[in-house]
């Protein structure tokens, strides 16, 4: 078998290869060291191929982040539209399943919300990170029409939500949540506690 049958790009949409490659680079290292060199190398490809989509490493780590974002999005979505017994089990269930997208992808999680994901620079990056977001905060505007939870400023509601989600999510992925410091369920154990403040009492 010759040399270029064994690599992993030969035709079609080399856009898409390049960024399959960085993620599953992403996925094994856990890091976002690698040169677009090497992904053009992992690829199967020349190195100044990349150059046609990204003209630069950072350009492709922002898009990665951007489709991180649109996957979050995704399955947060997805729990929150499951059938719940109450509204606080419906966001339960949605920040629970953004706490497992970041243990299932660590690197790529961490390299959303990373100084290298800059979204003041890249409206696309921008516009998935605001459509994640919106996803708790439709939640709590829908809490709060029902009466679950307080009517307070929604925006402040979200902040302290999100704050507490995503520093859950991070303290996951970085094995710090460990039972002699935090309990045998501190996930379960912290959203209750940020919902009692949420929600309304009987």
């Amino acid at each position: 078998m010759s040399e270029t049958k064994n690599r992993p790009y030969h035709h079609g949409d080399l856009r898409r290869a390049l960024i399959d490659t960085a993620l599953a680079m992403l996925a094994t290292d856990q890091n976002w060291t690698f040169t677009l060199r090497e992904v053009a190398r992992r690829t199967g490809v020349s190195h100044a191929a990349p150059y046609k989509h990204f003209q630069d490493r950072e350009m492709l780590l922002r898009e990665l982040a951007r489709i991180g974002f649109v996957r979050l999005g995704e399955c947060m979505a997805e729990a929150m539209s499951q059938d719940f017994p109450s509204t606080r089990a419906q966001f339960v269930a949605t920040a629970q399943a953004c706490i497992d997208f970041a243990r299932c992808n660590p690197g790529l999680y961490r390299l959303m919300f990373s100084s290298d994901a800059d979204k003041t620079i890249d409206p696309q990056l921008h516009d998935a990170a605001m459509d994640t977001f919106a996803i708790p905060l439709r939640l709590l505007e829908d809490g709060q029409e029902d009466g679950s939870f307080r009517k307070v400023a929604i925006r402040a509601q979200a902040a302290a939500s999100w704050a507490q989600v995503h520093g859950l999510a991070m303290l996951a992925i970085s094995g710090q949540l460990l039972e002699e410091k935090v309990g045998a369920e501190p996930v379960q154990g912290a959203l209750d506690v940020l919902l009692d403040g949420l929600c309304c009492s009987d």
